[in-house]
Formats: structure tokens, C-alpha cells, sequence
């Protein structure tokens, strides 16, 4: 034990607790000893959704008259945490309820969120956002995907990339240009994918790391969707984008850092049981050194994150701070867990070692979600 591993977080209380004991528990005999079995099929199998809803884990934040769990956002942190400590980063959970359900939740009307949200609080539908596109990453202005209307129907023509749940998703959100070039053309089209004529998925993308989750290109081909199915007021898209971002963004930091955590746990123990020279690696003065550096850095981007979830709770989470929360958390996950990995040896380099899929599974983080210079940018402007 350590200071680290002590510590609990001030926004964390009886009722949290149990939760993260129940989602530890439910990752450990659902997800864990299926790691090899998800990254070779490139994706989780599709009961993992059901059996996450059966258990309660899905749409925490979701008022329960739709189905969820009448939580907040500590709720969906616990099961985000929990879920990236044991090194799942397969499960597209991350997604389907911290980011997809809250558009549901604040710009859906009555009838979409009867319509909706119960089954993806049940698993019965996974959800999936889809904004990138080939050529388009963090300038969301910049979409080509288009959705025209026709009567009583959207035409929805283009490409995303980079979906995550692109396999299993059953609802989409479609970020599209309903108008005029710039932001306030971009709108939010709901497309529902079970024997949707025009609609197919491309290759599953062969990433780096995250072997098990299901990232794949999105085709839609006069795509016909109903104009009922616009998520709030078109033309309002971009904002309803730029408004929750911040906490996609605050998601990802907390992924990072139980990600970081997890692997300083992992050297500790590793290093204190392998030996060389006749002794353990730890009792060397430069591992130990190395892992109270990386332990302290560790600590400060923790107390950052609980700062944040603290803030975002009391719906005071702006978009710079959400920006260097993220930026900070990943940026140290990557950096620390390559320190980690080299205390390993060549061990470390070996994919039967977690150290090794998390090394791989990180570096996305200073990617996705914004890149961690997108997030400079924003802060500056806030300076």
C-alpha cells in the first residue's frame, strides 16, 4: 500500500463505493479473461452490453423514469475508472453512456427519450456518436457529411471514421451540415441502423492498440432517416457539440489516470519480485527513485481529476479547465507508463504483460477526444 493506493477520492461516498466494488467485480469475471478472445474478434461480444445493463452499469446518469440509474456523473466516473484500472479498453461503455446518453438526456424531446434511452440503459441498443470524418479531426466545422431534407425526411450523404462501437451500434447521433457552410450549418441526425437501406460499415481499423474495441469506418448512401429524428433544433448541432465536450474530455482524464495507476501497481509489485544481480529490481536506488517520481506525478494528476469531477457535479466545469485536465491526465499516462515499462526489461515489450497493452493502449488518449495541442489552444485562449 501507498499514498497512492490510500487515497480516496473527496467526492466518493458510501453508495459510490459500493458501486465501484460491484462494477470491480463484474469486470473481473465479464471483461478480464476475455482480453485475447475481444482483441482477435476486434470487438467485445455483443451480451457484454446486456449483461452490463442487467448489472446496472449502463446510463448511470440517466434519469431513472428513462431507464437509468438517476445518478450523476460520479456514478458514470466510477464505472469509467474501475473499468480502465483492470486495463478494459475494449468495452465501448466510455461512449455509449458518458458521451452518447447525455445528448439524449439534455436535447432530446419527451418522445425520443421514451424512445430511446431505455434501451440503452438496458443494452437492448448500444450507442455510437459519429463526428469524424476522413478528412476532418478536431475542425468539427468542417464536416462534408451531409443530411438534406426531403418532406418528412432527412437525406443523409458521407463518411465518419474513427467510430468506436462501430460494430454493435444500433443508435447513432450523425454529425452532419444541414446548412450553409461554418458551424451553424452542423446539425445532430439520430439514425437507427437495423435494416437501414444506404447505411454500412466499413473495415474494422487495425489501431496501435485497443485490439479488442470495435473502431470502424461509417458509409451512408441517401441514407433516409425521419426529420423527426433531428436531436434538438437544427442548426444547433455545433453548440450542443462544443457543450458537452467538456466532459468527454474530463472522461478521458479519468480513464488516464486509473490507466497510470494501474501501472505503477503493476511495477511495483513486478519489481519487487523479479531479481537481478541477486537482489530485487526494487531494492535498486533508480527503481525506486523512478517509481516515487512517477507515483507523486501520478498523485498530483489525481487530486486535478477529483477537482475536476467536483466541479463538473456542481455544473461548474468550464471548457479550459476540462481541456487541461485532459491534456495533463494523458499526457502523464503516456509518460508514465513508458517510465513503467522500462522497469520491466523485456518483459515490458511483451503483449502477454498488461504494462505492454497499456503502453499501447495510451497513446490514443493524447489523440482522441481532441488532440493534446487542440486542448493548448483552448486553454491559451482562456489565459
Amino acid at each position: 500500500m501507498s499514498f497512492l493506493t490510500d487515497y480516496r477520492s473527496p467526492w466518493m461516498t458510501d453508495e459510490l463505493d459500493s458501486l465501484a466494488e460491484l462494477t470491480r467485480k463484474f469486470f473481473a469475471k465479464e471483461s478480464v479473461p476475455y482480453f485475447e478472445k475481444w482483441a482477435e474478434n476486434q470487438q467485445v461480444d455483443r451480451e457484454l452490453w446486456t449483461k452490463a445493463g442487467q448489472a446496472g452499469l449502463l446510463c448511470l446518469s440517466v434519469p431513472e423514469e428513462y431507464g437509468g440509474g438517476g445518478g450523476s456523473f460520479a456514478h458514470e466516473a466510477v464505472v469509467q475508472y474501475e473499468q480502465a484500472f483492470l486495463g478494459d479498453s475494449a468495452f465501448g461503455n466510455f461512449v455509449h453512456s458518458g458521451i452518447v446518453a447525455p445528448y439524449f438526456t439534455n436535447y432530446a424531446s419527451e418522445e425520443q427519450k421514451q424512445r430511446w434511452l431505455p434501451k440503452l440503459a438496458s443494452g437492448e441498443f448500444v450507442g455510437a456518436i459519429a463526428m469524424t470524418e476522413p478528412g476532418t479531426g478536431s475542425d468539427l466545422q468542417s464536416i462534408k457529411t451531409t443530411a438534406k431534407r426531403d418532406g418528412d425526411e432527412y437525406v443523409i450523404n458521407g463518411s465518419k471514421t474513427f467510430i468506436t462501437n462501430g460494430s454493435h451500434a444500433d443508435l447513432i447521433i450523425v454529425v452532419c451540415r444541414t446548412g450553409e457552410e461554418g458551424h451553424a450549418g452542423i446539425s445532430l441526425v439520430v439514425v437507427e441502423t437495423e435494416g437501414l437501406e444506404g447505411f454500412s460499415r466499413g473495415r474494422v481499423l487495425n489501431k496501435i492498440g485497443m485490439k479488442g474495441q470495435d473502431t470502424r469506418e461509417l458509409f451512408f448512401q441517401d441514407v433516409r432517416v425521419p426529420a423527426e429524428n433531428i436531436l434538438g433544433e437544427e442548426g444547433k448541432g455545433f453548440i450542443y457539440l462544443m457543450q458537452q465536450l467538456p466532459q468527454e474530455r474530463l472522461s478521458i482524464a479519468v480513464g488516464a489516470i486509473a490507466a497510470t495507476e494501474a501501472a505503477i501497481q503493476q511495477t511495483i509489485d513486478y519489481t519487487k519480485q523479479r531479481e537481478a544481480f541477486g537482489r530485487p529490481v526494487f531494492k535498486f536506488q533508480n527503481t525506486r527513485f523512478e517509481l516515487a517520481e512517477c507515483t507523486t506525478e501520478a498523485m498530483a494528476v489525481r487530486t486535478f481529476v477529483d477537482h475536476c469531477i467536483q466541479r463538473h457535479v456542481a455544473g461548474e466545469l468550464d471548457p479550459a479547465t476540462a481541456s487541461a485536465v485532459k491534456y495533463l491526465a494523458t499526457d502523464k499516462q503516456v509518460e508514465i507508463i513508458d517510465r513503467c515499462l522500462q522497469l520491466f526489461g523485456g518483459y515490458g515489450y511483451m503483449l502477454e504483460y498488461p504494462i505492454a497493452r497499456a503502453y499501447a493502449d495510451a497513446r490514443v488518449q493524447k489523440i482522441y477526444g481532441g488532440t493534446n495541442e487542440i486542448m493548448k489552444e483552448l486553454i491559451s485562449r482562456d489565459l
